[in-house]
């Protein structure tokens, strides 16, 4: 299947990646990945308490990588819980696999 982006034609498969390659742009969401990764969930306080950063700051990279579809949150009030979207994942890794042969 073909998208539109200012005129320009791509196959969607050339826009996902982008769009994951983009939330992949920032060291700590790279850090959360891999930390994610090695759990089954987590909270936003634990990532705060393993990485240096302001909850605010956890949060607003959360939302990236969530935007992008690498994770998926569940709402256990108040919190959220976090953990890799396997099928997406999955999914990236074949984009990024096709793409760099």
């Amino acid at each position: 299947m073909k998208r539109t982006l200012n005129n320009i034609v791509y196959k969607e498969e050339t826009e996902d990646l982008a769009k994951i390659a983009k939330a992949l742009g920032h060291p700590t969401r790279i850090a959360i990945l891999k930390h994610l990764e090695n759990q089954t969930c987590c909270f936003t306080g634990d990532l705060v308490d393993v990485m240096p950063l302001a909850q605010s700051t956890i949060s607003q990279h959360l939302k990236e990588l969530k935007n992008a579809g690498l994770i998926q949150g569940e709402l256990k009030p108040p919190k959220i819980k976090y953990c890799i979207n396997q099928q997406n994942w999955n999914k990236a890794k074949q984009l990024f696999a096709d793409f760099f042969q």
